[in-house]
């Protein structure tokens, strides 16, 4: 082969690959942005509070487990992360019910014991739904806690609906901005079909806002996290535990400053955690 040849064959098949690689990200992002995604069903008896069934305006049906608490006292709805199990969240439910305070955790159009394929467009839709849900079980307020893509639905939900404060774990800028922070090689901007524009809707969220985040966390960094606090409104606080990445925030620590937040939203938790 002469160099020519060699010179045009090389540069044709790097361009190729790259494209190859290209339409291959953009086939197989929802399956990487939801991994939780399953048909499986749910155990027929709650891990936790009760089983309970949310119908969505597009006439899907969601799954949820459902701790009551008490009269008059906040209602949390958890918006979990993209491979999280709402059965996974016995402890939070049983140290918010000593409190009084109930928890309402939804699993997505999708995922384990709901209908439907995930899509951003679909979890807002969801979203809506699980608010306007409790919204007609609570007599107190409705706090809204979003962890990793969760938050992205959480922050959508706080600025359509009247919820009393928000709570955000591990929380992004947008899908847009991790992609080409994991994929610099790639354009991400134009491939991606799900963007999740939390730094666009978190300007209307007027609520208390708490954000909790991993200073070790490699899957969305803290400096993601920490842009959307900048262009979140007041008021606003932001804890940072040093010694913990993405998957192993859930601790005693946490659900205690969790706790604090929901009894005194407005004076927020007196402490930054270690």
């Amino acid at each position: 082969m002469s160099a020519t040849k060699l010179l045009l064959i090389v540069p044709l098949a790097a361009a190729f690959a790259y494209i190859s690689l290209v339409g291959l990200m953009y086939l197989s992002q929802r399956p990487l942005l939801y991994p939780g995604a399953s048909t499986a069903r749910p155990p027929e008896h709650a891990s936790w509070g009760e089983n309970v069934y949310i119908r969505t305006r597009d006439g899907e049906t969601l799954h949820g487990l459902y701790s009551q608490g008490e009269p008059g006292q906040p209602k949390v709805l958890f918006f979990l992360g993209n491979a999280d199990r709402v059965s996974n969240y016995g402890f939070l439910a049983r140290a918010l019910a000593a409190r009084g305070i109930g928890l309402l955790a939804i699993s997505y159009r999708g995922y384990p014991g709901s209908t439907g394929t995930p899509s951003e467009d679909g979890l807002l839709t969801d979203g809506i739904a699980a608010f306007d849900w409790l919204s007609t079980r609570s007599d107190g307020e409705i706090v809204v806690l979003g962890q990793s893509l969760g938050s992205g639905v959480a922050v959508h939900t706080a600025g359509e609906r009247p919820a009393f404060a928000v709570i955000l774990v591990s929380a992004f800028q947008s899908v847009v901005s991790l992609a080409q922070t994991h994929y610099p090689f790639f354009p991400a901007a134009l491939l991606i079909k799900d963007p999740f524009r939390s730094d666009l809707r978190i300007t209307k969220l007027r609520q208390p806002k708490l954000f909790i985040h991993g200073r070790r966390d490699a899957i969305i960094p803290l400096s993601s996290g920490e842009a959307l606090y900048q262009v979140a409104p007041e008021p606003k606080q932001m804890l940072v535990y040093d010694g913990s990445g993405h998957n192993d925030l859930w601790d005693g620590r946490m659900v205690d400053d969790i706790i604090r937040f929901l009894e005194s939203p407005e004076r927020g938790v007196p402490h930054l955690s270690p």
